[in-house]
């Protein structure tokens, strides 16, 4: 822990940390081996900028001693900072590989994808009709204070700023996981009961959770019964469950979705977490809401699979859902979002509109430096 400049308790359960801290734990596992060959795979999906500046700085320290590293990462941006040489992968095939120097995001991206960078964040316009979505002054006690906004049907709406500003607890109160301490929450004029998933989604609300894998999915079960776990009461004759049904409905969205697998059957902690995070949103979709949550919809999926997310995000948009996107990653708040709301620790710093959002407007809110 020293080593990676990280002051965490060792005695303390892992099961009760931050994701962060579980990613710094299985970092510093690795790194007590005293290993000469490190593969680090997506290693940095849940850090902040200073945790990631720090675990380069360790890499840099075991290069420097003599050791290889194997780095896997869809952030582009790291491969330029840390990488020598890149290899890229496509499809499960060999498409190239070669020296960073020279090289640009949109080699790399053309490589990964067969197509260029633009093409990433496929963002149709539209005209947003009616509030569907309204927050007002929702306070909870020590995490978030008197936010308020509201989401029109077939806007999306990006939620962007620091680890720590409050955006996953907001979304968290919101949806009923966690009660508020003030405000309240309306769908469509309809006031939601204080800390009741169940209402939030007779309501028509739908929430993808930031933690696909402990909190989106129950990785033991099937692909076909994941997906099928929203839907349970249509799928219920006589008191059992009509496996029949079941199968057909998540056949459907796992091909609207393209749902890569083996078998429908097969336990979804057989699929990459890009496959994962599409059976999360086929379970919501099957719901038919009125309003999806998003939280960090593309964290650690590869670049192709996060086009094909923000086609389906910009495809529900058009079709009137109202979206509400969580995301640490700029480039895709910039990209996806007709409103950018920022939070700079817990409350609402600025509203900012498509047309005047940058990556400094945007951030100058997240630290404090500007409110709008």
């Amino acid at each position: 822990m020293k080593r990676l400049g990280v002051a965490l308790d060792p005695d303390r359960p892992a099961r009760g940390l931050s994701i962060a801290d579980q990613q710094i734990v299985e970092i510093a596992k690795a790194l007590s081996f005293d290993a000469r060959v490190l593969i680090m795979d997506e290693p940095t999906a849940a850090l902040t900028g200073s945790e990631v500046a720090r675990l380069f700085g360790v890499v840099r320290t075991l290069r420097e001693q003599g050791a290889a590293v194997l780095f896997i990462s869809h952030r582009l941006e790291e491969i330029f900072e840390i990488c020598q040489k890149v290899t890229t992968l496509r499809d499960g095939a060999w498409i190239a590989g070669e020296p960073v120097d020279g090289m640009t995001e949109d080699d790399l991206v053309r490589r990964m994808v067969g197509r260029d960078l633009e093409e990433l964040y496929p963002k149709q316009e539209v005209n947003p009709g009616e509030t569907v979505l309204s927050v007002r002054r929702l306070t909870r006690e020590g995490v978030f204070t008197d936010v308020s906004f509201d989401v029109r049907r077939g806007e999306i709406v990006g939620l962007a700023g620091l680890v720590g500003a409050g955006r996953t607890e907001v979304a968290r109160a919101v949806f009923g996981v966690d009660r508020w301490d003030a405000g309240e929450v309306e769908v469509d004029g309809r006031r939601l009961t204080n800390g009741a998933p169940s209402a939030a989604m007779a309501a028509g609300l739908a929430l993808v959770p930031e933690d696909r894998r402990a909190q989106g999915l129950v990785m033991d079960m099937s692909i076909e019964r994941n997906i099928g776990l929203t839907g349970l009461r249509s799928t219920v004759r006589a008191g059992l469950m009509d496996r029949g049904a079941e199968r057909s409905r998540s056949l459907d969205w796992a091909v609207r979705l393209q749902v890569k697998y083996a078998r429908i059957a097969d336990t979804v902690n057989t699929l990459s977490g890009g496959n994962q995070q599409k059976v999360v949103l086929a379970k919501w979709l099957a719901t038919g809401p009125k309003v999806l949550i998003v939280d960090e919809p593309t964290r650690g999926i590869d670049v192709g699979t996060k086009a094909e997310v923000h086609r389906l995000l910009s495809q529900l948009a058009a079709d009137g859902v109202a979206v509400l996107m969580i995301s640490s990653d700029l480039p895709e708040i910039l990209g996806m979002a007709d409103r950018v709301l920022v939070m700079h620790e817990g409350r609402l710093t600025a509203e900012i509109p498509r047309t005047d959002a940058t990556e400094e407007t945007v951030m100058a809110a997240a630290t404090g430096r500007a409110a709008a």
